[in-house]
């Protein structure tokens, strides 16, 4: 059963809405220990002066900033505290935006916000406002003493909060190099072909369609050897030579499509 994390209350208006949040995603990846190949035994960690070569006690540590290279400054952990932001308890929507004004780049994490017993009627009614305007609610949070851009939407019978990047945290277009720009010449029937490929290839999103196989197939190796089976590494697949010819690479993509159609 899952475990709320937070409790709060969604705040619109002079609307509160008393909430619960569930963390939304489980990630699955398969996570190895260092152990010492000689006796099998786990590898520790050690905190070292880079001075004096010592171990370091933990209570001797302490946080630095730098400033320059090998400059630091020396920031107690009251100075932080006097800058924690005040814990509120409240998911504070400031604007209801189009979610297709927000650009994938700026979410991050998300969580299920799910009413507790008073709430129920007023989540309903913010849920269903929000789907018929089809709108999104820009708010901030405070969790853990840090505070949080999140946006909020209705998504099946839940709403789910994700956490945010702010502006300054996405990269630019412009520090990239490389970009082709208007001035690379497309021709139509190129343009043409790639509109008609990817007509071919669209589909309704089934999340349950894709899997992680590099993760099973590792889990089935560290299976198989718990089991005392001997592996034998399998020789690697030959790549098929890159077409460098672009329209021909575009009408052979679309033959195996159509064909791919057919056969399904």
């Amino acid at each position: 059963m899952a475990r709320s994390i937070w409790g709060g209350a969604i705040s619109f208006g002079l609307v509160n809405v008393p909430v619960k949040l569930f963390t939304a995603v489980r990630k699955k990846d398969v996570r190895f220990h260092q152990l010492h190949a000689k006796d099998g035994a786990r590898i520790q960690q050690k905190r070292v002066c880079s001075a004096d070569g010592e171990e370091v006690p933990y209570e001797e540590l302490v946080k630095g900033y730098e400033i320059a290279k090998d400059q630091y400054v020396v920031i107690e952990p009251e100075e932080l505290e006097e800058l924690d932001p005040e814990s509120t308890h409240t998911i504070d929507i400031e604007d209801f935006v189009d979610l297709d004004q927000i650009d994938p780049l700026f979410f991050d994490s998300s969580y299920y916000v799910v009413p507790d017993e008073r709430g129920s009627k007023p989540y309903r009614l913010l849920l269903q406002a929000m789907r018929d305007a089809n709108k999104v609610g820009i708010a901030k949070v405070v969790m853990r003493t840090k505070q949080y851009l999140v946006a909020v939407r209705p998504v099946g019978e839940a709403l789910v909060m994700s956490t945010m990047n702010f502006a300054d945290e996405v990269v630019p277009q412009e520090e990239l190099e490389g970009l082709p720009g208007e001035a690379t010449d497309v021709s139509d029937r190129e343009l043409t072909m790639a509109n008609q490929l990817i007509a071919s290839l669209s589909a309704d999103f089934d999340a349950g369609k894709y899997h992680d196989t590099y993760r099973e197939r590792v889990l089935d190796l560290v299976e198989r050897k718990a089991e005392g089976q001997e592996i034998v590494a399998q020789p690697a697949a030959e790549r098929p030579a890159p077409v460098v010819d672009l329209m021909a690479a575009l009408e052979a993509s679309l033959a195996a499509a159509k064909g791919k159609q057919k056969a399904s």
